[in-house]
Formats: C-alpha cells, structure tokens, sequence
C-alpha cells in the first residue's frame, strides 16, 4: 500500500515538473506582455490627438491619429509572431485591441466632427452621439467581417472620415448629409474592403495604401492646403477601399451573363 502511495506522490511529482517545463520562460511571457503595453499605448497616443483637438490643432491631431493607426497596424502581426495569446492567456489582446480601436477610429475623430464647426450646428452633437453610440454597437457585432475578411457595413473608420471632410471643407449642409448617410451605412450590408487581410488583389490595395499614406502626411504638412491632384488621388482611393468589392462582383456576374 505504502508503494502504492509512494508511486502516485512520483508520478504526481513528475507530472508537475513536465507542465512546469511546458510553461513559457519568464522572458517570453515579459516579451508577449510587451505587446499588450505596446497596444495600449494607442490609447495614450489617442489622448495626446485629443489635447490637440481641443485645441483645434487638426492637423496635429491627425498626425496623432496616424501614429496610432502604425501602431494597429504592426502590433496585430508581431502578436501572432510571438504567440501572445498562448503565452499570457490571461490578458485579452481582442478586448484591448476594441478599447484602443474606440478611442483612436471613433471617439476623437467624432469630437473633431462636432467641435470643428464642420456641421449644420443644429445636427452636429446628435450626429456625434449617433456617431458614438452606432459605433459601440458595430464593435459589439460578432458579424462585423465577412468570411473573406472584408467588413460589413461601414466599418466606423471615423477618422478617415474626419480627415476627408477636413480635406474637402464641403459646405455644413453637405457635411452633414454625408456624415448621416455613414451613421445608416453602418448597418448597410455592404462588404468595405480590409486593406491588410483581404486577400484578393493585396497587392494592389498595399500599393494604394503606401501611395494614401504619403498623399495624407503631405496634406497634414500642408495643413490641407493641397491642389485638385492630390485631393482627386486621395477621393480615389478611398472610392476604391469602400466599393471596390461590389464593382469585382458587379464585374464577374456581367462577365457570367455574357458567356
């Protein structure tokens, strides 16, 4: 019996020495956690854009902002890299990614929106309550990406809608049908295209990307006091980024039909 015992202590014993070993040493898990403080910092970033906004520094509010998008846009992949989720399963890189997203994509940009005078003043502090709290619930949505990874609906890029009606400086009446019409294509089932995961024709879109990034920080050096050319460039691209899905499928299905 005394053996009995003796081997199940052993056998317990040994047990706890392989899921020790299995553990991820200390300097893996500080690395994983790094990331998360590394995505966290999107948050802070958000307020540094935020001081600027109140002081109407909209410029230097959107190159706050883009910070910020760098940020979101490399933390994702060096997460996978380092198997953040396997290796600190207690912090949620999803959730703190939605808070940081938030700030950054929906709850500056819509104070811009407001405080900018951009909007019929009557309309603008409902549109920016509709603004953040259409948003929330479009964070909220489960079914927010198709399963080809593009978004559903218009995918609470708020601040590049800001950035564009800065760009454009259209008259209030205008600004303020364009910014409803976003609200309502929030729920639209209409597919926008993920400029990182969408597969189909990546290569282009990155191109896109990279020529939008280097158009949208010279109209930020030049306070958006750009010529036709680059605000047309710009226009397009963001054309392309929101419908270019519904013109592929409109393209396939006249291609069907006439074979």
């Amino acid at each position: 019996m005394a053996d009995v015992q003796t081997g199940r202590i052993l056998i317990a014993e040994a047990m706890d020495i392989q899921q020790d070993s299995l553990k991820p040493r200390p300097a893996i898990r500080a690395a994983a956690f790094s990331v998360h403080i590394f995505t966290a910092f999107g948050a802070a970033i958000a307020l540094l854009a935020m001081l600027e906004a109140v002081r109407e520094h909209w410029a230097a509010m959107f190159q706050w902002l883009g910070v910020a998008l760098i940020i979101d846009a490399v933390d994702g992949p060096i997460a996978r890299r380092l198997d953040v989720k396997n290796v600190q399963p207690n912090w949620s890189g999803d959730v703190l990614d939605l808070v940081v997203d938030f700030v950054t994509y929906v709850f500056v940009p819509a104070y811009a929106i407001v405080a900018s005078g951009m909007l019929l003043p009557v309309a603008a502090p409902l549109l920016g309550i509709a603004i953040i709290v259409t948003s929330a619930l479009y964070f909220a949505d489960q079914r927010m990406k198709a399963d080809d990874n593009h978004f559903r609906g218009f995918p609470a890029l708020w601040n590049a809608a800001a950035f564009y009606l800065f760009l454009l400086h259209w008259p209030p009446l205008w600004a303020t049908l364009l910014v409803a019409a976003l609200v309502v294509l929030t729920f639209v089932p209409f597919h926008v295209l993920h400029p990182v995961r969408v597969v189909r024709l990546r290569w282009l879109t990155m191109s896109l990307i990279a020529i939008w990034a280097v158009l949208a920080f010279y109209t930020l050096q030049m306070d958006f006091r750009v010529g036709a050319g680059v605000t047309l460039v710009l226009c397009a691209i963001a054309l392309w980024i929101s419908f270019s899905d519904a013109l592929i499928r409109l393209a396939r299905s006249l291609a069907r039909s006439l074979v």
